[in-house]
């Protein structure tokens, strides 16, 4: 079974790779407070144009490089455009 991962794009700066930045909660061991954990994953953008802030779904895949084993499965809301003053 494939993971299916939902993100935000963090950064744009390679050639047909962009970094997905991936929150979750776990609840503290002894607590049971929910903690705010996030990880960083390499993704492939398949042909697909995303912007930083994209909400995006990502999917696992055979490893392409050392660092990058999910593709963009789809583009779930496009990023409001920073406004400048």
């Amino acid at each position: 079974m494939k993971k299916t991962l939902n993100g935000v794009v963090t950064s744009v700066g390679m050639q047909d790779t962009v970094v997905v930045e991936v929150f979750r909660k776990i609840p503290h061991p002894l607590y049971r407070k929910l903690l705010k954990r996030s990880k960083k994953y390499s993704v492939d953008t398949d042909g697909k144009s995303v912007a930083v802030g994209d909400e995006v779904s990502i999917s696992e895949i055979k490893p392409i490089s050392k660092s990058k084993y999910f593709k963009i499965a789809e583009i779930k809301s496009v990023a409001k455009e920073a406004k400048h003053s």
